[in-house]
């Protein structure tokens, strides 16, 4: 079968195209590996984080129901021993999930940056990523975190420490302990809660 001569530029046309878009498909998935590569230890520190989450706030449970539910003299030993169980969960699992989450990054966030942005799109973000300047500014996060966070300290403790005594005072009062006695002038702080074993 012959084509007429518009047919035939038309279907030249065509398979470029698919051509491009495959080269274009090709380009993408390279890029969005490269951006998938620096990102990695954020999705490690992720899966880190999905399994400690949990683990710690199960700790935190049992060291406030220790007081309650072990004698006083093996309180201690228990509360060693929970930790020691928390710890081994944590380091048995996190590799699991690490694993995971550095397997099925391609196929989650590679698939929707590689519907979502162009190629050039992804160039750019690729070239900012791996930048050694961002990679700097990356690193010194907790760095500007910690100063932020020390210097809002300082400049709310005026307001927020008046408050945190009102709020201890309200929850010694509920829990029935009195904060009526004197103290030289100064109101009495509510009782400690039951502590959770120290972390390790």
């Amino acid at each position: 079968m012959r084509l007429s001569k518009p047919l035939l530029i038309l279907a030249i046309a065509a398979a470029c195209s698919v051509t491009a878009q495959a080269q274009s498909t090709n380009g993408k998935k390279e890029l969005v590996a490269r951006i998938l590569k620096v990102q990695q230890p954020g999705l490690e520190a992720l899966a880190r984080n999905l399994v400690e989450q949990p683990a710690m706030e199960m700790l935190d449970r049992a060291g406030a129901a220790l007081p309650q539910r072990v004698a006083p003299e093996k309180q201690e030993a228990v509360g060693r021993d929970i930790q020691n169980d928390v710890k081994k969960f944590v380091d048995d699992t996190v590799p699991i999930v690490r694993e995971r989450v550095v397997k099925l990054a391609p196929t989650t966030v590679g698939a929707m940056m590689e519907e979502k942005f162009t190629e050039p799109e992804l160039k750019e973000i690729a070239a900012m990523m791996e930048s050694p300047t961002f990679t700097k500014f990356q690193a010194m996060g907790g760095e500007l975190q910690r100063a932020l966070v020390e210097k809002l300290i300082v400049e709310t403790k005026p307001q927020v420490e008046p408050k945190l005594r009102s709020l201890e005072e309200t929850i010694a009062k509920r829990l029935g302990v009195n904060t009526a006695a004197p103290n030289n002038g100064a109101p009495k702080a509510a009782a400690p809660a039951p502590k959770a074993p120290a972390k390790k």
